[in-house]
């Protein structure tokens, strides 16, 4: 196969996967790509390394974590670059990722012992006689598949937390990606370089694929939903579990006591931040009538005056080139079907970069109101109340985050998203909590990774019982008499038997 010279397309070349510059067409890195028996050889030799990994107990893993991640953030500003590089985001948007990634590494290191270390449970009236006890152990090796969009952040809130729960772990970083993503395990490497407890596959969807048939203990996948239906599909040849991060289009809810200054920053932000390439992007916003002029008024300046362009810019290029088509359609799309830009509109695609683009009074069955856009543009719709506000965000199949505005109704009016996730007079900030679980529900995916539930989405849950006396109401016993069941039915009687 030889190379498509798209710039920030992948191409194989040589048996060589060679990453380039969505921006410039600039060559960022040539990766090795891997054969279905090189991925099955990683694996084989990951499970080997994860028995010493898990050997190490929570000590030995969480001085290994905190030393790589104090190792990223010494050199934060050298990722920050070749994350710019290959995948065209901001410096500053690169640095504010990395960060992020080193808090869930450091929570995660710090928190497995206490969240999936062994404890003793307590036992009730039919097993008194029992002590419980309840402990979470690894799966042996854990396949991680990546994004593009988000490559230090995403990968890390899954490998992390799979590395303190005792697992190895084989990385397959996107294809658009993959200088990053072998970064991240170079690193690795340096403070363990006993044994391959982290190491990446590189390569296109084959290789993805390969990984989910390759005897991994499970698989976290983060990506389109179409992607993540064809994850699943092969996974389930094998029973291999998966959690699924997949596609997004959330809304935003603007009630009319929100502080319009704050959510219309909030909500450039979370729409437009990484050019509007983040599943958890806003890219719906529902305001009621008293404050939806004023509200669009202020999205459209703030909007308005951020740049665009290769360095230095408020937004850089769409990484992957194929998007700038979908992008294009749903903004067609929205304006034949009746919207009207109001910021930007069919003009703002000029490959690679989008200008941002604000539409109102788009129809709720058009594309760009029911499909993921993963562009810098933006929805707003007026909406006669909150009810009407919740009815409308809740109508897709997706329910990954959203975010609601305002005061009196604010927390109840969250609590009504179909969603995993929500943030209050604020955009994506659920995201960089590290105590707090992410993931979301129907085709957006299910499982979660941060936070304690995080914790145990890689760790399998193993329970013990232990006997300390003698089975004063004997029942689980071919020994019990009949004088045995009748106290056993007066005990279950006098134990259940009232309110």
């Amino acid at each position: 196969m030889t190379a498509v010279h798209v710039p920030g397309a992948p191409a194989i070349e040589d048996g060589r996967l060679v990453s380039t510059s969505p921006a410039t067409g600039a060559e960022v890195g040539r990766l090795p790509v891997a054969a279905e028996s090189e991925v099955r050889g990683a694996v084989e030799r990951a499970r080997a390394a994860g028995d010493w990994w898990a050997g190490l107990g929570f000590t030995g893993r969480r001085e290994r974590l905190l030393r790589w991640r104090s190792r990223i953030a010494q050199r934060m500003e050298e990722l920050a670059e070749l994350t710019h590089a290959e995948g065209g985001k901001p410096v500053g948007d690169a640095v504010v990722e990395i960060l992020t990634a080193l808090e869930h590494i450091d929570w995660a290191a710090r928190n497995a012992r206490r969240v999936l270390g062994p404890r003793r449970v307590r036992s009730r009236l039919i097993l008194a006689e029992f002590t419980g006890h309840l402990e979470y152990q690894p799966y042996g090796v854990v396949g991680v598949i990546g994004p593009w969009n988000y490559p230090v952040f995403t990968p890390i809130g899954s490998a992390a937390y799979a590395l303190a729960a005792g697992n190895a772990v084989v990385f397959k970083p996107s294809e658009y990606t993959p200088a990053v993503g072998q970064w991240l395990v170079d690193r690795f490497a340096e403070v363990v370089p006993e044994q391959p407890v982290l190491t990446a596959v590189h390569g296109l969807g084959d290789v993805g694929a390969a990984l989910c048939r390759s005897g991994v203990a499970k698989v976290a996948f983060t990506g389109s939903t179409a992607t993540a239906r064809k994850v699943m599909a092969a996974c389930a040849e094998t029973l291999t579990p998966v959690l699924v991060e997949a596609g997004g289009k959330d809304a935003m809810i603007v009630d009319a006591d929100a502080d319009l200054d704050a959510a219309a920053e909030a909500c450039v932000w979370g729409a437009l931040t990484n050019a509007g390439q983040t599943c958890i992007g806003i890219e719906r916003v529902y305001a009621v009538d008293q404050v939806f002029d004023a509200f669009v008024d202020k999205v459209v300046s703030r909007a308005g005056r951020l740049t665009v362009g290769p360095d230095g810019a408020d937004l850089g290029p769409i990484t992957m080139p194929s998007q700038l088509d979908i992008i294009r359609r749903h903004i067609d799309d929205a304006v034949a079907s009746g919207g009207r830009a109001v910021l930007g509109g069919p003009g703002a695609v000029q490959p690679p970069y989008v200008h941002p683009t604000v539409l109102v009074d788009v129809p709720e069955d058009s594309a760009a109101v029911r499909e993921e856009t993963f562009g810098p543009t933006l929805t707003i719709n007026r909406v006669r109340d909150v009810d009407e506000a919740v009815e409308r965000a809740n109508a897709l199949p997706y329910g990954l985050g959203g975010a609601v505005f305002g005061r009196q109704r604010a927390v109840a009016v969250a609590r009504r998203l179909r969603s995993g996730m929500a943030s209050i007079n604020s955009t994506l900030t659920f995201a960089g909590m590290s105590t707090l679980p992410f993931g979301g529900v129907g085709d957006s995916g299910f499982g979660r990774i941060h936070g304690e539930d995080g914790l145990r989405e890689f760790g399998r849950a193993k329970a013990i019982t232990r006997r300390r006396a003698r089975s004063l109401l004997p029942a689980m016993t071919f020994e019990r008499t009949p004088a045995d069941v009748a106290r056993l039915v007066k005990a279950a009687k006098l134990r259940y038997g009232g309110r």
